[in-house]
């Protein structure tokens, strides 16, 4: 009987990550042979059928398979101790997923590795948009919790309850050039109710962000215990900051166009199905110096 064919005990118990090697060009991969009874399959002909799966699975998504399937040899020992060459494949992570995608779902391997590589590789199923979106809400969220900071510590440097609305727009008045919360509302077109940092970017977001931050700290470190003080301070820094992004020649805030609200990309985030984009960072990293998989199916 060809080894290839052979039943290899299932084993559940084996690490996914303990099976990781790493190839000449220093990429991470997995021996689809070693995988096999990870994923719970004793027949490799049955497991060569959803490798197979998959590498379709991955010509139908758009991406080159060449880079993450490639056909191998691999030595075993076989009776009396002789050394047989049997075919094997070389699988990059994201193969890996795709493989466990389209195994034979009954198997409760198959199903806890689908549970693993939805959870390793949803970087990989969310579209640049999508990653776009999630920085820009992250980067809102952070300046949320800097914003509760800075009051803080204004509070604890004299500002009074009633002042909070002067201080906070001097911060804006230092970084946008003398244009205080309103100003700056009027001149991008945004509605008087919306909060502002709902409509920025995430480059608009972050220089407030470092604005916020950078006055807290040197509220603190000056000990700055005056209400006036601390809200020339604001000031200050925001001028700072200005002037650091015009040295750099970077986009002035006033003129930075307003984002879509805020909410509309939560909305778009929770509603948006996951797409399978395979990271080039996940490839093998050999590309075309091997044969493509599909010349070991034929």
């Amino acid at each position: 009987m060809d080894q290839s064919d052979d039943h290899i005990p299932s084993s559940s118990k084996l690490s996914f990550e303990s099976l990781k090697k790493y190839n000449q060009h220093g990429s991470e991969y997995w021996s689809a042979r070693d995988l096999q009874p990870c994923l719970g399959y004793t027949e490799w002909r049955k497991f060569e059928n959803a490798i197979k799966k998959a590498i379709e699975s991955c010509k139908h998504s758009g991406n080159n398979p060449s880079y993450h399937f490639v056909g191998a040899d691999k030595p075993i020992l076989g009776g009396k101790g002789a050394t047989q060459i049997v075919k094997d494949y070389h699988l990059s992570r994201a193969a890996c997923y795709l493989i466990a995608q389209n195994g034979d779902p009954r198997k409760p391997e198959i199903a806890q590795a689908q549970q693993y590589f939805t959870i390793q590789t949803r970087r990989q199923e969310i579209s640049d948009q999508m990653a776009a979106d999630m920085q820009r809400l992250e980067t809102r969220e952070q300046a949320k919790i800097e914003f509760k900071a800075l009051s803080g510590a204004a509070r604890e440097s004299g500002v009074q309850n009633s002042m909070f609305g002067i201080f906070h727009d001097a911060g804006y008045k230092g970084l946008y050039g003398g244009l205080g919360t309103d100003a700056i509302k009027t001149r991008k077109g945004i509605a008087p109710k919306e909060q502002l940092m709902d409509r920025m970017n995430t480059t608009e977001l972050a220089a407030n962000l470092f604005r916020m931050t950078q006055t807290k700290e040197k509220l603190k470190k000056k000990k700055i215990i005056n209400q006036k003080d601390a809200i020339d301070t604001h000031e200050e820094v925001g001028k700072e900051v200005r002037a650091a992004i015009s040295r750099i020649d970077g986009t002035l805030p006033e003129n930075i166009p307003p984002a879509e609200p805020i909410k509309a990309v939560q909305k778009r985030l929770k509603a948006a199905p996951a797409r399978l984009t395979l990271d080039p960072k996940d490839s093998l990293g050999i590309g075309d110096h091997f044969d493509s998989p599909e010349k070991d199916l034929q």
